[in-house]
């Protein structure tokens, strides 16, 4: 093997890296003492003893080559490390035996014979730490590669598959609340700059979980290999390390399972394109299945890892993860040569297989064809990234077909996967240029250039618009069903109209910059704002809808924005006791389930309830709102810390608190505890406030167990609702399911707020859907079921196979004057027609050319059925409406 370069160790300021440890351990780069040292070393006057440096008696003899001499260059540089260390605190000098002992450890390394290494192992059980570091440092380099390689390839595989990629990519984006997994966003990414342009994804409309899961898979990759890289870089420059070999193989352990993961899709990607009979033949199968480690292969490795873990023997752990990592090479390596034999007509290579197929007599007419085929050859238009890595391999390959008539057809596939093994081996002199080829690729994407948005808003696909028109659709009918009427309000009022009427939460508005004389704020939610429409147009009386955007100065999290849309119900007026109030819990349950987001719960209390209950505790009336404050912080923070707040911060006194802390705890089926509440001797009858609130909340439940909903609600005396203006029945909806949004809507009576703004009191109810969060369930939820979003509503492609707009205008605005949904092409070739539905997802096309225009029809297909039929042009819209009526 070459020696292209030389590594340097010893000198001031010099660091070792995992790459260097590659480099020698393969015989890349020669080692060579920093002559500065020495002559540190020799410097010292101290007479005392050497310091107790580390050897190679606990090399095990099993390991590769690599890995022992990883291994040796490991100990070469700790033992410069500690004699430098002891030499600048003149605690040390450096003996002739030990100058002896690190010539001996450069000779090893720098020799190019490989019996030298070998005969450095024994099998002493010692300290383990070179080894353990020599390999987690070969682990880190492989681990970066791969990642690289991975990506490369998989892109490769989107193509033969034809895969959706966008689909099956387009709810991976940053969600803008901090909660995004960030290399999971950039693996999307990076494929979107690999594929852009591709003419070959998105045909298929059905995308596998081995393509839909490159994200997760990949970027779960980046990150456990981006923890090992920061640690290797202290391990490998520190005298102690670490320290315990456990500590370091728990260090490098993850990685074992996020290789098993990036192996197990890399093979399924490779059995889905060889089972898609994209015409590689039953004889690259065989080779397929005997050449390439099949994943029972990854397994075993992974158990001998963790058998070795949990037996203490930590370097053979981590020898059975370097195995593991060359396995998954290899894999990756079968990968790409089946994905690049797939690609027809995109290669040279595929035409060489073409002719050693014809010429070993598998095509009848020999060279004959062949030159035909050649010349008829269809360019395949592959994406931006990939174009370039295909060239790229091409001029590895170094693809000749002169001799092709002496390799029979599964010899030649067999040098080609030989070829492919050895381009994506990290020794191979070109290795360093494909990774750096694919990292120019990725890095050329222009978006990363573009501006970021501001944190805590996010801008939403075609897809996400698509779920997001389907929600507002949905609330907008169950509001509208209710006889609601919609209203909109400006998103920036005069900061004293907001100002007073969220207690603590008034930090979070955002102030805007003075405007001619006028103080201004953006709108915080929507209900200050119909508070303050309701008063300065005097109604006494209105059922509103309103959904748009509000905005707070809040610190992102997971389903919390600075910027988001609210849904809106409210009832204005005087009505008949509770019922508002039942109707509105009513409509919040009916919003969920049309939604249908899963399992979910409405907690519900009473604001009177809860002045009573403080009453009762105690608390003087002056500090209700205020603790009531601590007391919504619940659902987020434990009683103790809320009681340490309430005491410390707030004044209250302990008994008081410890009181609070036995009621708030009181949750349960509402009529129920209801009647607990209610019975006999309890304090809660006691008190007028809380008698009333009890009394409402009779009339409340059985009004909602008669509408059939009251299994969804939960009496909690625990729930507060942090904002001021709330007076009677409050209420807060949360989801139970996996995805982790907290509250998703809340809602309340407020009798005062209207009155606040200096006009007469008109009492209202209403509820607030945080369809943000909403969004994010159902957004997950398609995630887990792996479904396709349809973003386009279009019915029919209206398809002119030629260059006549003036005809496909005529004829499209024949279906939108039928209030048919319609989109038009105008293409010489019917199967870009047929390739742009199938990408749009639409159903039917009506196509029409010369020739159905000399006969007067127009030829209707049904893409889902594949059927097709003329009809008159005269007639197509009406004939279309037919077999849209009729279609599932």
């Amino acid at each position: 093997m070459s020696k292209g370069g030389v590594v340097t160790v010893g000198g001031k300021g010099s660091s070792l890296s995992s790459n260097k440890v590659f480099e020698v351990a393969n015989g890349l780069s020669q080692v060579r003492i920093d002559a500065s040292a020495f002559a540190r070393l020799s410097s010292s006057n101290s007479t005392s003893t050497s310091p107790q440096l580390p050897n190679n008696s606990s090399i095990p003899n099993y390991l590769t080559q690599e890995e022992v001499r990883a291994s040796l260059f490991v100990i070469l540089n700790k033992k410069l490390l500690l004699l430098l260390l002891s030499s600048a605190s003149g605690s040390s000098s450096t003996s002739a035996v030990v100058q002896q002992e690190l010539s001996d450890l450069l000779n090893v390394l720098n020799s190019s014979s490989s019996s030298q290494s070998s005969n450095t192992t024994t099998t002493t059980t010692g300290d383990a730490t070179a080894a353990l570091q020599g390999i987690s440092a070969l682990l880190d380099h492989r681990a970066s590669a791969l990642s690289t390689v991975a990506d490369a390839v998989a892109s490769l595989s989107c193509e033969a598959l034809k895969a959706d990629v966008a689909s099956a990519f387009a709810l991976i984006v940053d969600s803008g609340d901090g909660t995004s997994d960030k290399d999971r966003v950039v693996v999307a990414n990076d494929f979107k700059t690999l594929l852009n342009g591709s003419k070959l994804v998105g045909k298929q409309l059905h995308c596998p979980d081995q393509v839909s899961d490159i994200p997760k898979v990949h970027g779960r990759f980046r990150s456990v290999s981006r923890s090992l890289h920061s640690a290797m870089r202290v391990e490998l420059n520190s005298v102690a390390g670490c320290g315990t070999g456990k500590d370091l193989a728990t260090v490098v352990s993850p990685l074992a399972l996020a290789l098993q993961n990036l192996g197990e899709t890399s093979w399924g990607r490779a059995k889905l394109i060889i089972d898609s009979s994209l015409g590689l033949g039953s004889n690259f199968v065989e080779i397929f299945n005997m050449g390439c480690p099949n994943i029972n292969t990854l397994v075993d490795l992974i158990k001998c890892s963790q058998a070795a873990y949990h037996d203490k023997d930590y370097v053979k752990s981590l020898h059975e993860i370097y195995n593991l990592s060359e396995i998954v090479r290899k894999i990756l390596s079968w990968e790409a040569a089946i994905a690049f034999l797939s690609l027809d007509g995109s290669t040279e290579l595929t035409w060489g297989l073409r002719v050693a197929e014809e010429l070993s007599g598998e095509n009848a007419k020999g060279g004959e064809t062949t030159k035909k085929n050649k010349e008829k050859r269809k360019k395949v238009v592959l994406g931006k990234g990939t174009t370039v890595l295909v060239q790229l391999l091409i001029d590895r390959l170094n693809l000749e077909t002169t001799g092709v008539e002496d390799c029979g057809r599964s010899a030649l596939l067999e040098k080609w996967a030989r070829d492919f093994l050895s381009i994506l081996n990290p020794t191979d002199p070109g290795f360093e240029f494909l990774l750096k080829k694919v990292k120019e690729i990725v890095d050329s994407n222009e978006s990363r250039r573009l501006p970021k948005l501001p944190k805590g808003t996010r801008d939403f696909a075609k897809e996400q618009m698509a779920v997001r028109e389907k929600a507002f659709s949905i609330i907008g009918d169950v509001f509208k069903r209710h006889g609601a009427m919609a209203l909109d309000t400006p998103a920036f009022e005069l900061r004293e109209t907001l100002m007073g009427k969220y207690g603590e939460d008034s930090k979070l508005i955002y102030d805007l910059a003075d405007q001619g004389g006028e103080l201004c704020s953006l709108r915080y939610d929507l209900t200050v704002p119909f508070a303050r429409f309701v008063a300065m147009n005097g109604l006494t009386s209105f059922k509103r809808y309103q959904i748009a955007k509000v905005y707070r100065r809040d610190n992102p999290s997971k389903g919390r924005y600075r910027e988001f849309y609210q849904c809106d119900f409210d009832i204005a007026g005087q009505y008949e006791k509770m019922g508002p109030d039942s109707e509105v819990v009513l409509i919040l349950t009916e919003l969920l389930d049309e939604l249908n987001i899963g399992d979910y719960e409405v907690k519900l209390n009473h604001r009177k309830l809860l002045d009573g209950m403080l009453d009762i505790c105690g608390v003087p009336p002056e500090k209700f709102r205020t603790i009531c404050s601590s007391i919504d912080k619940l659902d987020k923070q434990p009683f103790e810390q809320i009681r340490k707040e309430m005491v410390d911060e707030k004044g209250l006194n302990v008994e008081a608190a410890d009181t609070i802390g036995t009621f708030v705890k009181r949750r349960g089926r509402p009529l129920e505890l209801l009647s607990e509440l209610k019975q006999e001797g309890s304090k809660f009858i006691e008190n007028s406030a809380s008698l009333a609130a009890l009394n409402d909340l009779e009339i409340l439940f059985k009004a909602l167990e008669k509408a059939g909903c009251i299994d969804r609600l939960v009496l909690d005396l625990s729930l507060a609702r942090g904002l001021d203006y709330y007076t009677g029945v409050i209420f807060e909806a949360v989801f139970k399911g996996a995805t982790q949004v907290g509250s998703i809507a809340a809602g309340g009576r407020y009798d005062n707020l209207i009155g606040m703004f200096g006009t007469k009191q008109v009492p209202a109810v209403g509820v607030s859907l945080g369809i943000e969060r909403v969004f994010t369930i159902m957004e997950q939820l398609q995630r887990d079921k792996n479904q396709a979003i349809r973003a386009s509503e279009t019915e029919i492609l209206v398809s002119v196979l030629g260059d006549d707009l003036s005809l496909a205008f005529e004829m499209t605005s024949k279906c939108w004057k039928a209030k048919l949904k319609a989109e038009y092409m105008v293409h010489k070739k019917v199967q870009k027609h047929i390739q742009r539905a199938n990408e749009l997802r639409i159903r039917w096309m009506a196509i029409i050319g010369e020739t159905e225009l000399s006969r007067g029809v127009v030829k209707l297909k049904d893409l889902n059925a594949g059927k097709e039929e003329d009809v008159p042009i005269i007639t197509f819209v009406e004939e279309l409406h037919t077999r849209l009526r009729s279609s599932p």
